[in-house]
């Protein structure tokens, strides 16, 4: 795929899941890799079975690094760690914390960096693993629904600010994928995403689709543009069938008590 053939590119939290899956497919089209992940020997683990580099650290301050690893310009950025923490509003300060820094602030903090260079020589390329929860909501999860929000807002921003001036901005979108962030999503999880998960390849692939398309949507989950619809053109309606899932998890989760 030309677009992605001889770039430089970083993606943060490959350690495993979608961020490993979206490494190897860069390295198999032509990239050059740096994987990003806090755990040092599933970045080296990682890196090692594509042929790509690891720098492990946090997300948020990989940018310098990755630069100084691939010997100079990033040409595509993967925002992809992320949390996903369960409770609502009583879920402690430092759980939203968290949820915010890594979800949007990671986000923010590597364009920030990447976006002058970007600007200055008129491309570069920013994606972000959002979820479907950021277009509709995550039953059991408010940090993660209200932070993955943020996270596709920012993404959209940066779309509608930039694309004149050459930089390509994708959020992709999913719903369950076969990882172990969903293994440990408990009843919420086995209710709304185990049933149609999919590997993490297949995000692989739609964002790579998506890539040649120039879209900034990536739904590999496509029913998820019904859902994200509905939800617009009825928000009432949609809001009863989300807390009928909520009253099916509340008895599930009392059943397993």
């Amino acid at each position: 795929m030309e677009a992605v053939r001889d770039k430089a590119v970083v993606v943060t939290g490959a350690g495993g899941g979608i961020g490993a899956a979206l490494a190897r497919r860069f390295a198999a089209e032509g990239a050059r890799v740096v994987v990003n992940d806090l755990d040092v020997a599933k970045a080296e683990k990682t890196a090692e079975e594509i042929g790509a580099l690891a720098v492990p650290g946090d997300a948020s301050t990989v940018v310098p690094a990755a630069r100084d690893a691939l010997g100079g310009a990033i040409d595509i950025f993967c925002a992809n760690a992320g949390v996903a923490p369960a409770g609502g509003p009583e879920a402690a300060e430092d759980v939203w914390l968290q949820a915010w820094d890594v979800n949007v602030m990671a986000h923010v903090r590597a364009a920030r960096d990447l976006v002058p260079h970007w600007l200055e020589r008129g491309s570069g390329r920013f994606i972000s693993t959002v979820s479907a929860a950021g277009l509709l909501t995550m039953v059991g999860s408010a940090p993660y629904s209200v932070t993955k929000h943020g996270a596709y807002a920012f993404a959209e921003w940066l779309s509608a600010t930039y694309r004149h001036r050459g930089i390509d901005v994708h959020a992709i979108c999913p719903q369950g994928v076969r990882t172990d962030m969903l293994a440990v999503t408990g009843a919420a999880g086995d209710l709304v995403l185990t049933p149609g998960a999919i590997e993490p390849s297949a995000v692989a692939d739609a964002l790579c689709t998506a890539i040649e398309e120039g879209r900034f949507l990536v739904l590999p989950h496509p029913e998820v543009a019904g859902y994200y619809a509905s939800r617009a053109a009825d928000p009432d309606r949609w809001l009863g069938a989300m807390n009928h899932l909520q009253q099916k998890l509340e008895k599930a989760e009392g059943q397993d008590a």
